[in-house]
C-alpha cells in the first residue's frame, strides 16, 4: 500500500500531501491512521518552520469513504480521548492546530465533510475559487464530529454555520472566502501557499511559534490569561539569539540566519 500521507522537507518547509488520488483522498481507516501519524511526526520535526498541507490528484479531500465505512466502519473509538482533548477522528483536523509550526492548507477540487474539517484545522486556508465545499454530514444523517465545530466558531458567523450545517448544501471556494472559512483565493493554491510559507520561514521561528501559541490561546482564554500570555512569550523572546539576529539582519539589510 502506498503511503497515505507524504512529507518532504526543504528549507524549513514541510510539503505534506494526502496521497490517495484515485479516491480523491477520501478518508478510510488507513487515511485516518496516515494523517494522525503525519501530525505526530511533524510535531517532533524541529527543523520545520511551516507546513503546507494539500491533496494529490484532482481533490484536496472528498471526506469519508462511505464504501469503506459501510464495509467495516472507521475503526475509531469516538468516546476515547486518544489525542489529548480529541479522539482519533477529531485529531485529523484538530491536530494541525496543535502543531508548534503554522500550517497552510492549499485546497482544490473538493473539500467535503471530513475533508472540509481537515482544511479548517490549518492556520491559513488558500483555495481555488471553484473548489466544491460542503459541511456534508446531515446529508448522511450525521453531525460534523471531526473537530469542525471547535474550529469554525472563530471563522464563520453563527447563522451562516447553521445554514450550511443544517442543509448540507454545497458552496464554492469563492463563497467560502466570503463566509470566512477560506483565508484567500488563488488559481494555483499550492503555489500561493508555498509563497507564503517561504515568507514565514524567513521570520524568527521562535517568534512565529510563539505567535501561534498566543492566537490559539486567544480562542478560549479570558482577557487576563491572554494578556499574561503575551508578556510571558515576549519575555522569553527578548534578547534571545534569534531575536537579536532578527534585529541585526534588519539593521544590516541582509537575510537573517536563524537557528531552529
Amino acid at each position: 500500500m502506498e503511503e497515505r500521507v507524504t512529507i518532504t522537507v526543504e528549507n524549513g518547509i514541510a510539503d505534506v500531501r494526502l496521497n490517495r488520488p484515485d479516491k480523491m483522498n477520501a478518508l478510510d481507516p488507513a487515511m485516518f491512521a496516515g494523517i494522525n501519524a503525519a501530525i505526530e511526526r511533524l510535531a517532533g520535526m524541529k527543523d520545520v518552520r511551516v507546513a503546507v498541507l494539500s491533496g494529490e490528484g484532482r481533490a484536496f479531500c472528498a471526506g469519508l469513504d462511505m464504501g469503506s465505512m459501510a464495509a467495516g466502519g472507521s475503526g475509531n473509538d469516538l468516546a476515547k480521548r486518544s489525542h489529548g482533548v480529541a479522539n482519533t477522528a477529531q485529531n485529523v483536523a484538530w491536530g494541525w492546530r496543535t502543531l508548534p509550526m503554522p500550517v497552510i492548507a492549499a485546497v482544490h477540487g473538493v473539500a467535503l465533510g471530513g475533508g472540509f474539517q481537515i482544511m479548517s484545522g490549518a492556520c491559513v486556508r488558500i483555495a481555488r475559487p471553484d473548489t466544491r465545499m460542503s459541511i456534508r454530514e446531515t446529508y448522511w444523517g450525521l453531525v460534523p464530529d471531526m473537530a469542525g465545530l471547535a474550529l469554525w466558531r472563530t471563522l464563520a458567523r453563527d447563522d451562516v454555520l447553521r445554514d450550511l450545517t443544517y442543509s448540507a448544501r454545497e458552496f464554492t471556494g469563492g463563497q467560502a472566502e466570503r463566509y470566512g472559512f477560506v483565508t484567500r483565493l488563488a488559481d494555483d493554491p499550492r503555489a500561493a501557499a508555498f509563497e507564503l510559507a517561504r515568507e514565514i520561514a524567513g521570520r524568527n521561528p521562535d517568534a512565529v511559534k510563539a505567535s501561534k501559541r498566543l492566537i490559539n490561546l486567544m480562542v478560549d482564554g479570558d482577557t487576563a490569561t491572554v494578556l499574561q500570555g503575551e508578556s510571558d512569550e515576549q519575555v522569553k523572546l527578548m534578547r534571545s539569539p534569534n531575536q537579536v539576529e532578527a534585529v541585526k539582519a534588519n539593521m544590516e539589510k541582509r537575510a537573517p540566519v536563524f537557528v531552529d
